[in-house]
């Protein structure tokens, strides 16, 4: 008998895919929020409790090095399925996010740090290959790519609480670290009440065909189904890291990885410890600066999704890394121009770098199939939390040691090196330049 069913990647966007999107945008909010507070609360605490330079970098590290999980939560998702993942991580977020209102010792604070970390790589990871299982191919990327401008929004959100959030006297900073928990519940709540449905392209991975069938035509309609290909596709045998770094996977790997990193490593060491940052630069109003800064971040991602899909993603990739860097390059020179010049650099840069974040989402999903796709992601999050976590580590230590000039310096010349390993070894993905 002839298959009749149209495969359901090629269905309209329907109401399906809108709650499951704004189910991964509230998560991408919280994500955003978590990793962006800890700088503030972090820049306050120094007032009150003496922590070692050594300490702020490690706790304001502490969600990235738990984010570096990502590998290991998305072989769990390809072994286990993507759905009771994403049901319960924010709600294991909120809980660790308010228990760092009840203690001060810096090491528990770390390891509740690293484990609020592991909850943002599900989000990350698993969210990430759900919706791509579940988007139209048409639709995939852009919808992808717009998914940085709500974490951008909860990233810049948590510096303006950081600013509102006062009188609570010397535990103020561990209130700006606990705010956290106000996007994660509000995540959690919402996928408890619009349940996230199973992947059914997994679910076929897995030789479930019956119950992916059954889901499909249950949210898009008795004439949507699994492609021929799926149908007729194997269960895969578990992937394991040296499969991501063998043939055909290694060049892919590698590169979804290190673009990440040195992307992560500027971004993250500058927007998270930006108060740190502006203070030892002297601009004058440094909320003022931090909110131009964070506003242009903004600006950046929103520019970003916009000419996403007339430049390819290698071009796209190639130009920001090179163009950020140098405008940090220029911020160094012109350390001694006037503070409008070096505020409106300042500004050039955030919008550049931010633009490029807006690859983080569909680039690294494009590079894998199904098959690894959600540990492929997960091992390119993991590769690139170490260029995060080293960046946010290392900021307040270089801005001690050697002032800006010195963090500035060192983060420049991380972009070039993530520039020229786009130039020479970037796969194009991009389905208009293949």
């Amino acid at each position: 008998m002839e298959y009749t069913k149209k495969n359901y990647k090629k269905a309209p966007l329907s109401s399906i895919h809108f709650r499951i999107y704004f189910a991964l945008a509230l998560g991408q909010i919280a994500c955003g929020f978590a990793l962006g507070i800890s700088g503030t609360a972090l820049s306050q605490a120094t007032d009150y409790i003496n922590i070692p330079d050594f300490w702020v970098g490690l706790i304001g590290a502490g969600s990235l090095i738990g984010l570096a999980g990502s590998a290991l939560m998305g072989k769990i998702a390809d072994q286990f399925g993507r759905r009771r993942m994403l049901m319960l991580d924010m709600y294991l977020f909120s809980i660790f996010s308010l228990l760092q209102l009840a203690t001060m010792n810096l090491v528990i604070l770390f390891i509740l740090r690293i484990l609020i970390g592991l909850m943002i790589a599900i989000d990350y990871t698993v969210g990430n290959a759900l919706l791509v299982e579940w988007l139209p191919v048409k639709e995939s990327g852009r919808l992808q790519s717009q998914l940085i401008v709500y974490w951008t929004i909860g990233f810049i959100t948590s510096y303006i609480a950081g600013i509102l959030i006062t009188g609570f006297g010397t535990h103020n900073w561990q209130v700006i670290l606990a705010s956290s928990v106000v996007p994660g519940l509000m995540a959690a709540i919402y996928r408890s009440i619009f349940r996230i449905p199973a992947s059914p392209s997994w679910l076929a991975s897995q030789g479930k065909n019956k119950t992916a069938q059954k889901l499909i035509q249950k949210h898009l309609g008795k004439k949507w189904g699994l492609s021929l290909k799926q149908i007729r596709s194997k269960k895969p045998k578990a992937v394991s890291l040296k499969t991501l770094f063998n043939p055909p996977y290694r060049r892919k790997t590698i590169v979804g990885g290190l673009f990440y990193a040195c992307q992560a490593f500027s971004f993250f060491g500058i927007s998270i410890f930006l108060p740190i940052l502006l203070k030892s630069m002297d601009l004058g109003n440094n909320n003022l600066s931090g909110i131009i800064y964070n506003s242009c971040v903004l600006i950046g991602v929103i520019f970003g999704s916009l000419i996403f899909k007339i430049l390819s993603r290698r071009m796209f990739l190639v130009r920001t890394f090179f163009l950020s860097a140098a405008a940090l390059i220029l911020l160094i020179i012109g350390n001694n121009f006037s503070s409008f010049f070096q505020i409106s650099v300042f500004a050039i840069f955030a919008i550049v770098l931010s633009s490029g974040l807006v690859l983080d989402y569909p680039y690294p999903t494009e590079l894998f199939d199904v098959k690894v796709r959600a540990s492929g992601v997960g091992t390119c999050i993991t590769i690139s939390r170490f260029g995060a976590a080293s960046g946010t580590f290392l900021l307040p230590i270089l801005t001690h040691l050697g002032g800006p000039i010195l963090a500035m310096l060192v983060c420049t010349l991380v972009l070039l090196i993530g520039g020229t390993i786009c130039l020479l070894w970037a796969p194009e993905t991009s389905p208009k330049y293949i």
